[in-house]
């Protein structure tokens, strides 16, 4: 009876954050990040060059953005017409940027990203509990298949293939979700892991890395009772993202190699501009910065930003 009890929890589950991982849909910019009908008009008019340069710049200067191109230049997406949010990525099998994409996945034919990042690891955790369950309750008939003590039917094919299916599929996902739960420790995606995000003034893998704790709790949530279930609970709208990263001014950029000359060991755990409400409170446990230094935040937001020419990224 217990066993019966266990195999049909892990089984509700496993298919309620499939299902849940399937049919989410993936997050898109908001309309913020479109561009007007008139810098639409603009950046067709003119050649590439310095005014489309300004366009962007119009464009881009009151967002929430930190990242840039290899090139050092906004990213922009020309599919979707739109600057890119950070750890935004157009996906060509959907044809539309999707908000913190991981990557897409064939076996839930979906984008899996900021929506549904959740979903799709508590997918990994269940399915791998479900054939470690299904592998452990079956061991002991597998082992009496090759001593011959099982009645001589069909059914014992049955159980050595069921054996080997959930012992396979449990090594593949042992690795898989292994690999994402390093991902989740180090507020990392897939792509990031292979082309590290390029800010302001340098490339850092790292990034986005608040410690472990606050980037456990930027997919799963403040509340420990969601942490388990398929809801959502993740922190922030999927557009702006908190980083480890000093903030610098971009009209002192003047330091060797473009990087920031205060000392790695006084990083702040807030970006160069406010963190909407959403996500401020990731670091209620660090000092925060007073009105007026918010202020004086804001009014830097759009000053000189480097190459801002127009390319092209996935």
């Amino acid at each position: 009876v217990v066993c019966l009890v266990a195999y049909h929890i892990f089984f509700m589950l496993f298919v309620w954050s499939y299902w849940k991982t399937i049919f989410t849909l993936p997050m898109n910019p908001s309309k913020e990040f479109h561009l007007s009908y008139s810098d639409k008009e603009s950046l067709e008019r003119e050649p590439r060059g310095e005014s489309q340069q300004e366009v962007l710049r119009r464009a881009a200067k009151d967002l929430p953005i930190y990242t840039r191109t290899m090139s050092g230049a906004i990213r922009y997406c020309d599919r979707c017409r739109l600057v890119k949010p950070d750890r935004c990525h157009h996906c060509s099998v959907c044809d539309k940027c999707i908000l913190k994409m991981d990557h897409h996945c064939p076996w839930v034919n979906n984008c899996v990203g900021f929506s549904n990042y959740k979903f799709f690891l508590l997918f990994l955790a269940y399915s791998l509990l479900y054939c470690l369950f299904i592998a452990a309750t079956d061991l002991q008939y597998f082992i009496k298949f090759w001593t011959n003590d099982l009645p001589d039917t069909q059914a014992k094919f049955h159980i050595m293939f069921l054996f080997f299916a959930a012992a396979m599929f449990s090594v593949s996902l042992s690795s898989l979700f292994g690999y994402h739960c390093w991902l989740v420790s180090k507020n990392k995606s897939t792509l990031e892991v292979f082309r590290a995000p390029i800010f302001r003034h340098r490339t850092d893998k790292n990034g986005f890395s608040l410690g472990f704790s606050k980037n456990l709790r930027q997919v799963f949530g403040d509340e420990k009772k969601y942490w388990l279930l398929p809801v959502f609970s993740s922190l922030g709208d999927g557009c702006s993202f908190p980083t480890c990263l000093v903030n610098q001014d971009p009209e002192q950029a003047s330091t060797p190699g473009g990087l920031n000359s205060t000392s790695k060991n006084e990083n702040h755990l807030f970006p160069a501009k406010p963190l909407r409400d959403s996500q401020s409170h990731l670091l209620t446990d660090t000092p925060s910065w007073s009105e007026t230094s918010a202020k004086v935040e804001k009014g830097k937001v759009g000053m000189s930003n480097p190459a801002l020419t127009m390319e092209n990224e996935t």
